[in-house]
């Protein structure tokens, strides 16, 4: 008997070690990598990206982690550099073995960091407005792209202003394919391009558009300017008087000008951007205060900032979903739809086919004094163009990207 006892006894201690570690590994923390520009040009717009992941994450780390498990950040200062991006990319998911990847302001950036991904069947988000045109079953973007924001945008600063239209741009991939959205649907809407510029990151002195831009006397200014230097654009166009109405994807929604620029020099400017703080909401109320109590010296809270405080919750429920941290298996949940959540800005979802996300679009124009205003506001704006022009990460993963003069094989 005594025998038979020790036996049960070392067969209860051997099940209870192997139950302690099943709940050990149950609460191995997920790790998430941040690779961000936290110094370097683009710092300014993309310091907020990385306090929304870790406001996100002290969130659900504080409501339990997800399935008990905590979050781990795992972050790295991508300093605006390109190789950094590369370098940092193959550390998290070589190294570091992060279960997803947070990353990148630019296009350019983007584009240096997506093949290694794609190399080592990662899974990113990418949580920035761009210029669309991603078909990459390894990429969830959460940011607005051109057919949520020109679409809106360019009808009705026609409508209201004139259809005649110069455009200023980011000479890259960024500046040249968002240049290309506004071509086409200034076009479809019975407009007339008068002026064209692609401008080098860096440069930062602009009498020469400007007398450019008197001379073609335009009824809209597009600026997809970007950076630092560019940004110096806007005192100058101000001190040269050019008072012609302004459309952008980019500037408020980003960079926050109108806080950091003297007035007038961005009165009248129309942006399209899915947040920024002075969304009257009480849910961006909320998140507002949460976000102040947490980080009282951001200088602004923007539209990236939110998109990156959101993408930590979606991923959260893509998890829990799924019940596995595996990239297949959460490919599988985002196939099955309504991944979806109620975020500061108004409903989001994910598109299935895409893995882009629908967003409320809110048109924000910039007082003589840089306040803003919000003459409209449009809901549930989803991102049409890549599941429509025939990607379909359900179907086929082609690691591309598209553009409309160089849309999926499907469509040509």
């Amino acid at each position: 008997m005594h025998k038979r006892a020790s036996g049960v006894l070392a067969a209860l201690g051997t099940l209870l070690l192997l139950s302690g570690a099943a709940i050990a590994q149950e609460k191995d923390p997920i790790k998430l990598g941040v690779l961000e520009d936290q110094s370097g040009d683009f710092a300014v717009a993309t310091i907020g990206k990385v306090h929304g992941i870790q406001l996100a994450a002290e969130e659900i780390n504080a409501a339990g982690g997800i399935d008990g498990r905590p979050l781990e950040l795992v972050i790295y200062d991508t300093q605006s550099d390109n190789t950094r991006y590369q370098e940092f990319m193959r550390r998290v998911l070589q190294r570091d073995k992060v279960d997803a990847v947070f990353a990148g302001f630019s296009s350019a950036s983007r584009e240096a960091y997506r093949p290694i991904v794609d190399q080592f069947k990662g899974l990113a988000f990418y949580n920035n407005q761009y210029e669309g045109g991603v078909c990459d079953a390894n990429m969830i973007v959460t940011g607005a792209v051109p057919e949520q924001q020109f679409s809106t945008l360019i009808p009705y600063m026609m409508e209201t202003y004139g259809k005649k239209v110069y455009t200023i741009a980011a000479d890259y991939n960024f500046g040249q394919i968002s240049a290309e959205w506004v071509r086409n649907i200034v076009e479809e809407n019975g407009g007339e391009m008068v002026g064209e510029e692609f401008i080098p990151l860096g440069v930062s002195q602009f009498s020469q558009t400007i007398q450019n831009i008197q001379t073609a006397k335009p009824d809209i200014l597009v600026t997809l300017l970007v950076g630092t230097a560019q940004a110096s654009y806007y005192e100058q166009a101000g001190a040269a008087d050019l008072k012609i109405p302004m459309a952008s994807s980019v500037n408020v929604g980003q960079g926050y000008e109108h806080k950091r620029f003297k007035p007038p020099s961005l009165a009248n400017m129309f942006v399209t951007t899915n947040y920024i703080e002075e969304v009257d909401t009480p849910e961006s109320k909320a998140f507002l205060e949460k976000w102040r109590a947490k980080f009282p010296d951001e200088p602004y809270v923007n539209q990236e900032a939110e998109n990156s405080y959101l993408a930590v919750y979606l991923y959260k429920q893509m998890v829990e979903r799924a019940k596995s941290t595996d990239h297949d298996a959460i490919r599988k949940v985002i196939a099955e739809g309504d991944v979806c959540m109620d975020a500061p800005e108004g409903k989001v979802c994910i598109d299935p086919k895409s893995q882009h996300m629908s967003h409320t679009i809110y048109l924000a124009k910039v007082g003589e004094d840089h306040s803003i205003t919000f003459p409209k506001v449009w809901e549930d704006i989803k991102p049409y163009w890549l599941g429509e022009a025939g990607c379909d990460l359900t179907k086929s993963n082609p690691e591309a990207q598209y553009t409309p003069s160089n849309p999926p094989p499907a469509a040509n």
